[in-house]
């Protein structure tokens, strides 16, 4: 685990992370990082149907690390333009993820055995004050936010049941039954360039704000992690964060285990 408090105006954040083999899987090709000192947090999660998803994932961190302490200060969004409709945070992410895709897909044109492969990824940061926060993502890897006992979902899958419900909202739970769940639509390192989603919202004292791999959506319900929440009985402590991540993964391993893990917390007092 990597906990860290930066402080904002009146405002403190915890981070902490854990990743997980699960039950099931030979292999964790999920990854996370944490960097409290750019108030940022992201989880990768490598694409099981395709080669070498764990050094796709492992790349797509990496890389995101290499931005943040080699280039945000000094160049902000280099090789890219800057996006004068988004936020700091919002550019430096998109960026980021954006360098992600481009060094996975050089990679996988090296070798035979990493063509194809891929990654999804999802990261977070909060504004210098704290005020905001911004997230990014491409793929199912998913961003929620607790607040005052409901917790809500700040990213929408790119995957086929996804795009299906969000292009035909009319469709039945039976139609959409008969669709593949695990089909991805959007990944990093699958083609050269790759659309990044982005998102900001205000942050409140109070905040919890959770960034996944599936394996943990895909084995509990978002009633079930709300309830690991609330009991966690969070208190702003490194502790009490630390034991609500192990409290997810523990829950996602006890309903099967089915895949690779990964959480990560971030909670503002």
């Amino acid at each position: 685990m990597i906990p860290s408090t930066p402080k904002g105006a009146g405002l403190n954040v915890v981070f902490a992370g854990k990743t997980d083999i699960g039950r099931q899987r030979d292999l964790n090709e999920d990854a996370f990082l944490i960097l409290p000192q750019y108030r940022m947090m992201a989880v990768a999660d490598g694409l099981g149907g395709h080669r070498s998803g764990r050094v796709a994932s492992q790349l797509a961190v990496t890389t995101l690390h290499d931005f943040f302490v080699v280039t945000v200060r000094p160049d902000a969004t280099w090789p890219f333009p800057y996006d004068d409709r988004l936020s700091d945070e919002e550019n430096y992410l998109c960026t980021g993820i954006r360098l992600a895709n481009r060094r996975i897909f050089d990679r996988s044109l090296k070798t035979l055995v990493d063509f194809g492969m891929g990654t999804t990824c999802v990261a977070g940061m909060f504004s210098s004050d704290l005020s905001q926060f911004a997230v990014a993502h491409v793929g199912d890897s998913r961003c929620s936010r607790f607040r005052r006992g409901a917790l809500e979902s700040m990213t929408r899958d790119h995957s086929l049941v996804s795009d299906a419900i969000h292009v035909a909202p009319w469709m039945t739970q039976e139609e959409i039954g008969q669709l593949p769940k695990n089909v991805i639509t959007r990944a990093l390192g699958i083609r050269e360039e790759v659309q990044v989603d982005v998102r900001k919202s205000e942050v409140q004292p109070g905040d919890v704000y959770l960034l996944c791999s599936d394996g943990l959506t895909g084995q509990i319900s978002s009633a079930e992690i709300r309830d690991a929440i609330i009991g966690a009985k969070l208190d702003g402590s490194k502790e009490r964060l630390e034991s609500c991540v192990d409290e997810l993964v523990d829950r996602a391993n006890a309903s099967g285990g089915g895949d690779n893990v990964t959480v990560t917390l971030a909670h503002v007092t």
